[in-house]
């Protein structure tokens, strides 16, 4: 599914203030698996991400995905396959559309030259069927306004929305960085449940320990720019939160 090897990441190379975000990682992500990433700020978290993205490109590597490689790939060429959600709840939703004008932009997301995706009541039945599964009474409510939701309400609906297309890799950069614990809850059981359920070979990075142990079935360490610790699901069963804890002692 998505295959890295030897990925490099470095930034104002060969200057005084050169940083490397990534030092010759090597990571194999299988089809259907959910991924967490945990480590310290500046241990190359996001980086990763983006370099699976395509938002940034590798110093050095290659990059596959479906056994293709896409290393050179920009974001946009990569969107077929690859889906994000940030940490800012007001990233990915355009607040002045309503909650089914956004969803219908989303259907869009890999589709630029084919503009024909109405709002008719099909569609719109379809997007209350899915929001209903949060349980957040936003069903009945497709008409109001994204920029006038909480933001857990638009987290959650911005995590439906980045699989209303056909996705392969759901990418979640701390989704509950910004939430209070019951909108955190929710944003993190949908997550899990469209993993399982759809089969969306997931990449959580998250500061949050205790999601870290709940979800998932391979814990990955980042430190520096390495990959220091690689738990399968085997492993993470077994890991305790105390644990996790003294990784970062």
């Amino acid at each position: 599914m998505i295959s890295l090897r030897r990925i490099s990441k470095f930034f104002n190379k060969g200057k005084v203030t050169e940083v490397v975000a990534l030092n010759d990682i090597s990571l194999q992500i299988n089809k259907g698996e959910f991924v967490v990433i945990v480590g310290a700020n500046g241990s190359g978290k996001t980086t990763l991400l983006n370099i699976i993205e395509g938002s940034q490109m590798p110093t050095a590597g290659t990059i596959e995905i479906n056994g293709q490689d896409v290393t050179p790939f920009p974001e946009y060429k990569r969107s077929r396959w690859v889906a994000r959600v940030f940490q800012n709840p007001n990233n990915g939703t355009a607040p002045d559309l309503t909650i089914l004008d956004n969803f219908r932009l989303a259907s869009l997301r890999t589709q630029r030259k084919n503009l024909i995706i109405g709002v008719n009541e099909v569609f719109k039945k379809k997007v209350q069927e899915k929001i209903s599964d949060l349980g957040m009474g936003l069903e009945n409510k497709t008409d109001q306004l994204m920029g006038n939701l909480s933001g857990g309400q638009r987290q959650a609906l911005t995590l439906l929305m980045s699989v209303m297309d056909d996705t392969d890799i759901l990418l979640l950069d701390e989704p509950t960085a910004a939430l209070d614990p019951k909108s955190a809850l929710v944003v993190m059981n949908l997550a899990d449940k469209l993993n399982k359920n759809l089969g969306i070979t997931t990449v959580l990075i998250t500061h949050n320990l205790k999601d870290a142990v709940a979800y998932g079935n391979r814990l990955i360490q980042l430190q520096e720019g390495k990959i220091a610790r690689d738990l399968n699901t085997e492993d993470k069963t077994a890991v305790s939160l105390q644990e996790i804890y003294q990784w970062f002692e």
